[in-house]
């Protein structure tokens, strides 16, 4: 990993399959992206569906390279995790920040744009933007 400033992607779910499958498939689609750390923190510390508040900050702190920490989930619950740790205000780096995207679409479009060295804003900008992506 290089010493450059990026934004850090991390992909709560319910599921840890679905976070490290979602999180393969942005970096995949994203050219491999080698400067952005994309980390899923997916289901519970036992291996069981859920969200874990500790899964959650650890993978936010090994995403932080100092420009920001873009957090994207997928249910309900994995919401409230995220945003609990937020109030909290010394659980998650500094700049960490609650993205409102679809899970897929939105981790593909954080990923690729935090690997052209754009910021948090930007980043942000984009993966909520995948909420107009139409399909038909």
């Amino acid at each position: 990993m290089s010493d450059e400033r990026v934004v850090g992607v991390v992909l709560v779910s319910h599921s840890a399959q679905v976070a490290a499958s979602v999180a393969e498939l942005a970096k995949s689609l994203a050219g491999g992206a080698a400067a952005v750390p994309v980390v899923p923190a997916g289901g519970r510390e036992d291996g069981g569906v859920g969200t874990s508040s500790e899964l959650v900050a650890a993978a936010a702190a090994s995403a932080d390279r100092g420009a920001g920490v873009a957090v994207l989930t997928d249910l309900g619950s994995a919401v409230l995790t995220v945003k609990a740790l937020l109030a909290e205000g010394d659980e998650l780096p500094e700049d960490t920040r609650l993205v409102d995207a679809p899970f897929v679409e939105g981790a593909v479009a954080a990923v690729v744009t935090a690997a052209t060295g754009a910021d948090l804003d930007a980043v942000e900008a984009a993966a909520r933007d995948a909420y107009d992506y139409r399909k038909v």
